[in-house]
């Protein structure tokens, strides 16, 4: 989708000019169609949403009353349970493995959250800390996810692409866990889930980079056949053992090729509401940016120069210049190599640094989704030239879940 940065950069300096910064925005034109989009590219497929990359409650309830999405996934057990308690979805599926025991002691002492809550696990250690904590007899059937590794492991397993997450890899290794977990009391497998981080989070089209492009596409499209055919039978393998209610898949860059899975009933997606920077190397489909930060001018340190205040907001994963955030209105403007973006000033260079003066806002795109709210306490929602709300993010409800 083409934007015309000038009329955005005046819309959002007229909705905010009352703020001073730093502060956060959302633009609920470019939220709602990224949401819309999603739901198209699922072709019929839930969307689950995954709560990581929202981190504002009001946001995630707003995706949830859409039609085609359904239910949360949480990144940790305290948070699932407060999303439940709260009343933003009867449906949490935690992703990672959780050893919080106070929050596992909750969820076993209340049989209305523990309907709503699912835990994931892929070892049978896990079930073990969950009983020593409140053993079967004391607590109710307890709903269990299984984590299908959706690493590629091409050449015999010499090579490994994807993430590191859970052990179990093969179809033999998912029926063998969920024989385990079905034989033991006060548990209820419930669904399988499988992330292929290296479809979904890994763009296919790197700027400045054709050959390293051609080769994760080469990559992608192996890893994709490799895993149709192996979750497949994972699925069989698990059913065995368990009526499961979901199986669930992917990530925003890749919700059309997960969804298209037989196996697949659900698919998670997140990130593509917001359009971070990280998405803008893919190639099928990218999010209208919804998502800012604004920094004020505060120094003109020379000419070509100016230096905005704060504006370090670093993404995680790996230590690279992706994980920077982007000065992104006015257009023309890049952080300076030797600087960065920096914990309490940014210097900024470019064709378009010569206009600004002291007080100037400059926006910013962070590389992530969510972690942009883990740096505020609010965010402002933004319909056409107006603030229309001020939310609270997380972190402004007094949370801080990792």
């Amino acid at each position: 989708m083409a934007i015309d940065r000038d009329k955005l950069r005046e819309r959002l300096d007229r909705a905010t000019a009352h703020l001073d910064p730093p502060y956060a925005v959302v633009d609920l034109s470019a939220f709602d169609a990224n949401a819309g989009a999603l739901t198209g590219r699922a072709d019929g497929k839930p969307l689950r949403v995954a709560s990581k990359s929202v981190r504002v409650r009001e946001l995630l309830t707003r995706v949830l009353g859409r039609p085609g999405w359904q239910g949360v996934m949480a990144f940790t057990l305290p948070e699932a349970v407060w999303l439940a308690r709260s009343g933003v979805s009867d449906d949490v599926l935690v992703a990672y493995p959780t050893a919080h025991r106070a929050g596992l002691a909750e969820l076993a002492a209340d049989p209305a959250l523990a309907d709503a809550v699912t835990l994931m696990v892929d070892d049978a250690a896990q079930l073990d800390l969950i009983d020593q904590v409140c053993p079967p007899a004391h607590r109710p059937a307890l709903r269990v996810c299984l984590d299908l590794d959706a690493s590629w492991r091409p050449l015999r397993g010499r090579v490994h692409v994807g993430v590191r997450r859970s052990p179990v890899h093969s179809a033999a290794a998912a029926g063998a866990l969920a024989a385990a977990v079905a034989g033991r009391p006060g548990f209820r497998l419930v669904g399988l889930m499988s992330y292929e981080a290296q479809i979904a989070g890994l763009g296919d089209a790197p700027p400045g980079q054709t050959v390293l492009g051609s080769a994760i596409r080469v990559a992608q499209r192996g890893s994709y056949r490799e895993l149709l055919a192996r979750r497949s039978v994972a699925v069989a393998a698990v059913r065995e053992h368990a009526d499961l209610e979901f199986v669930n898949g992917g990530g925003t860059g890749s919700v059309a090729a997960t969804s298209a899975d037989p196996a697949v009933t659900e698919v998670t997606a997140g990130s593509g509401l917001y359009g971070p920077t990280l998405f803008d190397a893919y190639r099928a489909w990218r999010p209208t940016p919804a998502a800012f930060f604004a920094c004020a001018v505060v120094r003109r340190p020379a000419s070509g120069l100016a230096t905005v205040l704060g504006g370090g907001w670093i993404a995680s994963g790996q230590a690279a210049s992706s994980r920077l955030p982007r000065p992104w209105l006015p257009d023309g403007l890049k952080l300076l190599g030797a600087e960065g973006a920096g914990e309490v000033q940014t210097p900024l260079a470019g064709d378009t640094a010569d206009d600004l003066r002291v007080g100037d806002r400059v926006w910013f795109r962070h590389a992530k989704a969510g972690e942009m709210c883990e740096h505020v306490n609010e965010v402002h929602l933004v319909d056409g030239d107006a603030v229309v709300a001020t939310v609270p993010t997380y972190r402004g409800e007094g949370h801080a879940f990792l």
